[in-house]
């Protein structure tokens, strides 16, 4: 126990022994995470830090790499101040039909029809309402100084700012990766392979 409570250690300890995962402690240098199976899928959680001048930042973030059969992009976050003059200014926001959603959240995407189609599952909507940040996305390979990915292969990434050592947040957390994934296959953008990417 640290001073403050369990540590971010024991935490996500108990989080990869609840959901039969993982848990891997790479050290000083590069951190701990959580390495879980979605059938074919891996799902990696973990911090990174960002130097901000004199001050750093630290996030976390959960990624699954995916094969991506119809190269489907959306990116989901929750309405702040700014996001009605945002929408003023003609900043894309896709509605899907839930109107205590759709003034919640503010959703992105290269295609209409499969952001519907996404977010019309019910599990997904309640599962994004239940976290307290969110932001969500399919996005391509992390660039020059991290992995690079196949052609086809994309991530499901979550990232907020801050460490979750909330274990129910991230259980739910996990879900709904989950459900995403297994949605996106149904819907026809995301192959149910392995996608053969280390992250």
């Amino acid at each position: 126990m640290g001073l403050f409570g369990p540590s971010k250690k024991e935490i996500w300890s108990k989080l990869a022994e609840e959901i039969k995962a993982s848990y891997v402690d790479n050290g000083i240098w590069k951190g701990d995470r959580v390495e879980a199976r979605i059938d074919n899928w891996i799902v990696v959680l973990d911090t990174y830090v960002v130097s901000a001048g004199r001050t750093s930042i630290t996030y976390t973030r959960m990624r699954a790499p995916f094969v991506n059969r119809d190269n489907f992009y959306f990116k989901i976050y929750r309405s702040g101040i700014f996001s009605g003059l945002g929408k003023l200014l003609g900043m894309q926001d896709i509605n899907v039909g839930h109107d205590s959603f759709d003034e919640e959240f503010i959703i992105k995407g290269n295609s209409e029809e499969k952001v519907k189609r996404l977010f019309s599952n019910e599990r997904v909507r309640a599962l994004i309402q239940d976290q307290r940040e969110i932001n969500l996305e399919i996005k391509d390979d992390e660039g020059y100084f991290s992995t690079s990915f196949p052609e086809d292969v994309d991530e499901l990434c979550f990232m907020v700012t801050g460490v979750i050592n909330d274990i129910e947040q991230l259980k739910e957390l996990y879900e709904l990766f989950a459900e995403v994934l297994r949605e996106l296959c149904n819907i026809g953008s995301a192959g149910a392979e392995n996608p053969g990417v280390v992250i």
